[in-house]
């Protein structure tokens, strides 16, 4: 027990740390990577449907995603625990240091996969139907690292699932829209853990765990990682054609394609110092500034709150 458990007792503070301590193992702040484009989706579903916003789907559709992702997050905590508790740059995480035992974090875990199953069934049958579907590479994704180079492309696919979802859950059917702006979010999420897995390598390399950086070099993922935001940006120009943009939208787009170079030049094979600021800071950046300007766009051409 630490000094700050023992003045706080064993009461309800108790129960209250341990959460906090949860939502640090599965950095819920970082939802900002994925909401974002979950919401273009669903808000260019609704203005296709019928230009008004559906807040309390919008809210399901919020409630669903966080909770696939912490559930995503904390099975890729609880299956990692061993390789964390190896590499010096996450030897403090939670569940190495036990501030979170391992029963807590699957309790977490199950918690955050049954609310997003409810907010699916919530939504409509084939939101449901199709739910099972979305956790299965959440799951796979920590497992990738132990089998193959490229645990970034199965990342890759697990978050593309974001933007489909959201648009399902609205109109209850197929778009390939929805799939365009699907595969753009998995492959800039994909590029973007290229560049994460570059300040592991010597970890990785000294215990067997596979990653693009490790194999190939910090220069050849960071290469990887270009091409994959250059990728990304051609699709979302592709989605704001498909769905008939406006000005609003391609001033983001503008904003996008200048973060995207700000990210690659900070970054450098060997200086990678400014990582976490591509990472997190651009990154985060990126999501907000497109479903700001999407947004505008869409409320300027009629989308009615």
């Amino acid at each position: 027990m630490s000094a700050a458990e023992a003045a706080l007792g064993p009461g309800p503070a108790q129960p209250t740390g341990r959460v906090k301590a949860f939502l640090r193992l599965v950095m819920i702040e970082h939802s900002v990577f994925a909401l974002p484009f979950a919401y273009i989706a669903a808000l260019s579903a609704m203005f296709q449907l019928d230009e008004n916003i559906h807040w309390g789907r919008l809210l399901l559709i919020t409630v669903a995603m966080v909770g696939l992702r912490t559930f995503a997050m904390a099975a890729n905590r609880i299956i990692d625990r061993e390789i964390d508790a190896r590499n010096p740059r996450t030897a403090n995480r939670e569940l190495v240091t036990g501030a979170v035992t391992v029963r807590s974090a699957w309790t977490g875990a199950l918690v955050a996969v049954v609310v997003f199953l409810g907010a699916a069934a919530l939504l409509n049958p084939l939101c449901l139907a199709l739910a099972p579907i979305a956790v299965v590479p959440m799951v796979v994704y920590p497992y990738g690292k132990r089998f193959t180079h490229y645990p970034h492309a199965i990342l890759g696919v697990a978050q593309a699932m974001g933007p489909i979802g959201a648009w399902l859950a609205v109109t209850g059917s197929w778009s390939w829209d929805a799939v365009i702006l699907g595969l753009a979010v998995g492959v800039w999420i994909g590029g973007f853990d290229l560049i994460f897995g570059c300040q592991d390598v010597q970890a990785d390399r000294a215990h067997g765990v596979l990653s693009v950086p490790a194999r190939f070099g910090i220069p050849a993922a960071l290469w990887g990682a270009r091409v994959c935001h250059v990728v990304t940006t051609g699709l979302l120009v592709w989605f704001g054609l498909a769905t008939g943009a406006e000005l609003f939208y391609w001033i983001g787009m503008v904003i996008v394609a200048v973060a995207f170079v700000y990210e690659h030049r900070v970054v450098r094979p060997h200086d990678l110092s400014r990582l976490n600021r591509a990472f997190f800071s651009v990154n985060g950046f990126i999501g907000i500034a497109l479903f700001a300007c999407a947004l505008l766009d869409l409320l300027v051409r009629g989308l009615t709150p």
